[in-house]
């Protein structure tokens, strides 16, 4: 029994070891009723499966802003999408352009995301925390024909700068007088309900997801078709669903737990998702899983450790929490302190997942049939070889630290980086592995254990934010010479941002100064990318072809021995 005094029921994974040994992936096409030669549309397979089915009435998606809710049916989902599909082909969307939406998380993003993707072009979700030059590099990058958004987001949107762009659908508006833009409500009451959506292979691509990396340049992550088979499985297994479960994700949509398990995966099993769009407080949180009754939560690290510094000490008494049986976290590693406190909170342990946006679903998780190592990855799923490998591509035995590497060939793997071919052959560069830039171990029982990450990518409260894209806005202020980013451990978030800074000469460092830097790059980036804290050098860290050591940043940062992270190019 729990510590809730009820006995759970049993996993839907009930025994890992015997299942991973025989299980295949074309077992989960043959179990959804998918055939590889006649190809499917994911978006059909998610929505129209389940509302021709008995899911027809029944909720798919529950929005709530903090003051009111609305509820979309699988039925209604399937007529909705069906109308934005019309909408796109009769503005002249063909297959396989690009649909950018920058919209919030409300109910026409996701009836738009799923409509793009339902005529076979290429979503491509943006966050509206971008301001205008993050947003205006990746409209230009995915050369989007058409972008969905709200009435008060068009001035991030700098046309000139956007020769592909033919169209913009406002959200909430008229369509313009002038020809700026059409209405949302105008397209969609002239689009019929009946659409037939043409079947894709594995590899179509379906979306286009920018992520930040190491390089200035955001790289444009493509997610295909195949991954269906992915989102299912590990739905059921990791997620462990239940047809009767509600469900909430609270990662947004322009973020990938937002979509492969905020949109993708409750889709395919029918179950009910909780989408909120308000700020967060504990209050409200704990609101959301008692009048929702939400049953499966998969949450962030860092949430949960607001909720434990900020929220009361027994929530589950306190707001009536009594449908809650499973918790997972994704984004960031979970420290031990969560479960604990997870534990007399809610009764429940927290479930850690590991996964990245270039891998597209879950690749090691802990699961509910299997003993769980408090900080640990966890295990590979069934269908996933995880290994440890050394700068030469061998594999080193336990408990060795090393790369964590993936055998290609999982479903949801991406097809590609966008226009840049060669960054998507070097991730496997080390045939038959998948490098994936984190260091980690294996123990003896065959979990896996973060070490940190080979790169400079900051993770901050699980979002990846990469260090040369705010350099280089840093460096664009009149008073800075030149800058370094790294990432700050930091108990509440993972990491925050700290910025060096070189300032020109005729500048002196102030509080006014540094508080004017930061909203310099909170107006040209958005508030994500600005630095906590800004500290002023004489000079940053190079080697003698110019390269920044942000390593022997983040030692000086972390009071390490410079001499310890010389850069082999020094």
């Amino acid at each position: 029994m729990n510590s809730k005094g009820r006995m759970p029921a049993a996993a839907n994974l009930d025994d890992y070891e015997k299942v991973y040994s025989t299980f295949r992936w074309a077992d989960a096409e043959r179990e959804m009723g998918l055939d590889p030669e006649v190809g499917w549309n994911m978006a059909v397979e998610a929505v129209d499966r389940q509302a021709e089915g008995r899911h027809r009435q029944k909720a798919a998606f529950r929005f709530f802003d903090g003051l009111s809710s609305v509820t979309v049916t699988y039925h209604q989902l399937k007529l909705l999408t069906n109308r934005f599909a019309n909408a796109l082909r009769a503005l002249g969307v063909a297959p396989g352009e690009r649909v950018a939406l920058f919209l919030p998380p409300l109910p026409e993003f996701y009836v738009a995301f799923l409509g793009v993707i339902k005529l076979g072009a290429i979503v491509v979700p943006l966050s509206p925390v971008f301001m205008n030059d993050a947003l205006t590099e990746m409209l230009r990058d995915s050369e989007a024909s058409v972008v969905v958004t709200l009435g008060e987001l068009l001035n991030r949107i700098e046309r000139g700068k956007l020769p592909a762009m033919r169209r913009l659908i406002v959200v909430g508006s008229e369509s313009s007088p002038a020809g700026e833009w059409v209405g949302y409500g105008s397209v969609m009451a002239e689009a019929a309900e009946s659409f037939t959506a043409v079947p894709a292979a594995r590899e179509a691509p379906i979306m286009l997801l920018y992520t930040s990396g190491s390089t200035a340049k955001p790289k444009g992550v493509i997610h295909v078709q195949g991954g269906i088979a992915h989102y299912y499985q590990s739905g059921k297994w990791v997620l462990d669903f239940r047809e009767q479960d509600v469900y909430w994700c609270t990662s947004g949509p322009s973020w990938v737990p937002g979509i492969s398990y905020g949109i993708w995966a409750p889709l395919l099993h029918g179950v009910t998702s909780i989408i909120y769009s308000g700020d967060f407080a504990a209050a409200r949180w704990y609101e959301i899983l008692t009048r929702f009754k939400v049953t499966v939560w998969y949450t962030t690290p860092t949430a949960l450790r607001r909720l434990m510094n900020f929220g009361p000490d027994n929530p589950q008494a306190r707001y009536g929490i009594k449908d809650l049986r499973h918790i997972l976290t994704v984004g960031e590693p979970l420290n031990p302190a969560v479960i604990r406190w997870s534990e007399k909170a809610f009764g429940l342990k927290v479930y850690d997942t590991w996964w990245m946006t270039e891998t597209g679903g879950q690749m090691i998780a802990n699961f509910r049939s299997v003993p769980l190592k408090p900080g640990s990855m966890g295990r590979p799923l069934p269908g996933i070889e995880a290994s440890i490998v050394d700068e030469e591509g061998r594999e080193v035995p336990a408990p060795e630290v090393g790369q964590l590497a993936i055998r290609a060939g999982w479903p949801a793997m991406m097809g590609g980086i966008w226009k840049d071919e060669e960054k998507y052959r070097d991730y496997f560069r080390m045939p038959p592995w998948y490098l994936t830039g984190d260091l980690a171990y294996k123990d003896a029982d065959g979990y896996f254990w973060f070490q940190g990450r080979a790169d400079d990518v900051i993770k901050k409260a699980g979002e990846r934010i990469g260090p040369i894209e705010i350099e280089n806005k840093l460096s664009e202020h009149p008073a800075v010479l030149e800058a370094g980013v790294v990432g700050r451990p930091d108990p509440l978030w993972g990491e925050v941002i700290k910025a060096f800074v070189v300032l020109r000469p005729e500048y002196s460092w102030s509080a006014e100064l540094r508080d004017e830097i930061r909203r310099f790059v909170e107006s040209r980036l958005g508030p994500r990318f600005v630095p906590r804290d800004i500290e002023v050098c004489a000079k940053l860290p190079r080697t003698t072809s110019g390269k920044l050591m942000r390593r022997v940043l983040k030692a000086m940062e972390l009071g390490f021995p410079v001499s310890d992270v010389s850069d082999g190019d020094d």
